[in-house]
């Protein structure tokens, strides 16, 4: 992997904690933000993909991938 912003090549993993619903990790979710009655976010039955996260050890860019 390379980082968008620099170009350089050392970047280092990690992840976004979501202290949601979600049970402690970031997903994507297909399609636009729905929200139900209470303001949650409508999720049901949408494809969700775990989101990983590298950052730049030169830049600090935050490059996030889907899947």
């Amino acid at each position: 992997m390379r980082c968008s912003q620099c170009g350089a090549t050392d970047l280092e993993p990690g992840w976004l904690p979501e202290w949601g619903q979600d049970g402690g990790y970031t997903r994507w979710v297909a399609g636009a933000l729905k929200l139900g009655v209470l303001g949650r976010a409508k999720i049901f039955r949408r494809k969700k993909l775990t989101v990983s996260a590298f950052r730049c050890q030169r830049c600090s860019h935050l490059e996030l991938f889907a899947g």
